[in-house]
């Protein structure tokens, strides 16, 4: 009689290994997320470039900024005086055409599309409802869910004690979750999501009385405003604090 003690373990005979822990997958996608967006630390030394790329570059400002533009700037510009209302037909059809040209021109160059193609959603589905309800200002709601959304998960994982920034530069930088155990990363990524949260927050606070007040072109013009170029600044703050605490080393 064969000992199968002695015998070589089969692939099915062995004990699998742990599926990994919720966090570490929740932090695994957020990571591959930014990956995506543009921020590698294994490909930007220099906080600018990070930024740079995170934004897209030329195109990537274009394409987030011009639809919005171009809709704030045909709606004002045909106000009605008697109505308050400006040609929405005319400025939404423009605002989503951009947004179908950035689109189309990614395809032509064969570069990643996902951008422009979230971009074209977004303002087609805004297009939308406003065009439904017949008022410019709801061209902007679906921000306001996403701001709110956005602001809620931060503020909650930092409240938790699992905030998002810790989760991201865990992945991107090969530390997992080890982060947790470090008093000094962990109030440092507890803060900066709590920041980030506060952004998301501010734009509520700003852009909502403007739009129950129907004030299409200041609504328009400050979600412009509180776009990319606040963006950019809280991106480079947690850039430079993620990389404070993770300093290369010299090989």
């Amino acid at each position: 009689m064969s000992d199968d003690s002695t015998r070589p373990a089969r692939e099915d005979d062995r004990v699998p290994l742990d599926p990994p822990s919720a966090a570490e997958s929740v932090s695994a996608a957020l990571g591959n997320a930014a990956r995506r967006a543009g921020l590698d630390p294994a490909k930007h030394t220099s906080t600018g470039a990070a930024v740079w790329s995170a934004m897209g570059g030329v195109r990537g400002i274009l394409e987030s900024v011009l639809p919005s533009l171009a809709f704030v700037v045909l709606f004002t510009i045909t106000i009605d005086p008697e109505t308050r209302q400006g040609n929405l037909w005319l400025s939404l059809g423009v605002s989503v055409g951009l947004a179908v040209a950035f689109t189309l021109a990614r395809l032509i160059a064969k570069s990643p599309p996902s951008a422009a193609i979230g971009g074209l959603l977004a303002t087609a589905g805004a297009a939308v409802l406003s065009l439904v309800t017949g008022r410019g200002q709801d061209n902007f709601v679906p921000g306001f869910f996403t701001n709110g959304a956005y602001g809620t998960a931060f503020l909650v994982s930092a409240l938790i004690g699992w905030p998002l920034i810790g989760l991201v530069a865990g992945y991107l930088l090969g530390e997992g979750t080890r982060w947790r155990a470090d008093r000094r990363k962990r109030r440092a990524y507890t803060w900066l999501s709590i920041a980030w949260a506060a952004l998301f927050a501010a734009r509520l606070a700003v852009q909502l009385p403007l739009y129950f007040a129907g004030d299409v072109t200041a609504l328009g013009t400050l979600k412009i405003v509180m776009g990319l170029p606040l963006f950019a600044p809280m991106l480079a703050v947690t850039w430079l604090v993620v990389r404070a605490l993770h300093p290369r080393r010299e090989s």
